[in-house]
């Protein structure tokens, strides 16, 4: 079955957040995804919130843009929202934009291999071990966590390019796609995924995570036309949805189809009610996909 979320913008100022998490858990929404874009909000902080504010809703945070933050810093904010919330997390790392983090100071020189030292250290702290390590970037001295997850801690990666796609099958557990990424893209991306999996002998699940455009309601081709020039999309391409919510599944199951397990829908930063977004995906949209 396709899981059906929505994205909270971080345009959208922080103190916001609470009524949209309120919506989303008593529409039964399944997923809330938070970003931690530069220079707004938090990702760790604001999911902590989000899910003490909801009883049942699950929080993705796509994603932790691994030169911020060390990854010991890293496993253990997220060790600990694992086990005060269990089941209810999910955790992305990525590359970040390169022109943020050249802006603070933390471009790496390689950053497919900081993500991939990154990602392999922080599966093994999360799953108890003690941690030693002398990489390009990823240093540890005997580092272990006194509290570490008590069930599974999943790890995925947002990837775009091909190299880094592989990388996702190699050492993570699912991929984030970023919005703009059409049908066929997807197709493409699965298999670069797919190779990297084989390569490392990887079996198991690996779910493919993907954020797509939509709006509804009045103005909302409007407003997906300025997302469109804001992107820098071209005029045909496939990748945004607006209408009533017959078309917006209608978008949905054509991505599932093309091999996203958790389409992510994601509004206009102008969106008019963004706490009516997320009951419109939960209360109409969600009943019709299967």
């Amino acid at each position: 079955m396709t899981t059906l979320g929505a994205v909270f913008l971080p345009q959208l100022p922080p103190e916001r957040l609470r009524s949209i998490v309120t919506a989303a858990d008593e529409a039964g929404l399944e997923e809330l995804w938070l970003w931690e874009d530069c220079f707004l909000e938090g990702g760790l902080t604001t999911a902590a919130a989000a899910l003490a504010w909801s009883r049942r809703l699950r929080v993705g945070v796509g994603l932790l843009p691994v030169p911020l933050r060390n990854v010991a810093v890293a496993a253990m904010e997220t060790a600990a929202l694992l086990r005060m919330f269990p089941g209810r997390a999910t955790i992305a790392v990525g590359h970040g934009v390169q022109d943020w983090m050249e802006q603070v100071g933390v471009r790496a020189a390689s950053p497919l291999t900081l993500l991939r030292e990154y990602t392999l250290a922080l599966r093994a702290l999360l799953a108890g071990e003690r941690l030693s390590t002398r990489g390009s970037y990823v240093r540890l001295d005997g580092v272990a966590l006194d509290w570490p997850p008590a069930g599974p801690a999943p790890i995925l990666v947002g990837a775009m390019g091909p190299k880094t796609l592989r990388l996702s099958g190699e050492v993570a557990d699912g991929t984030v796609l970023t919005a703009g990424v059409d049908a066929d893209g997807v197709r493409r991306a699965r298999a670069l995924v797919e190779e990297g999996r084989t390569a490392a002998g990887r079996t198991g699940d690996h779910e493919i995570v993907m954020y797509l455009h939509a709006a509804t309601g009045p103005g909302a081709e409007a407003r997906l036309a300025a997302e469109r020039v804001r992107w820098g999309y071209t005029g045909d391409a496939d990748v945004l949805v607006a209408g009533d919510e017959h078309a917006i599944a209608a978008a949905v199951r054509r991505w599932a189809e093309a091999g996203v397990d958790r389409v992510i829908l994601q509004p206009t930063p102008d969106d008019p009610d963004p706490e009516g977004f997320v009951r419109f995906v939960a209360e109409r949209v969600r009943p019709l996909v299967p």
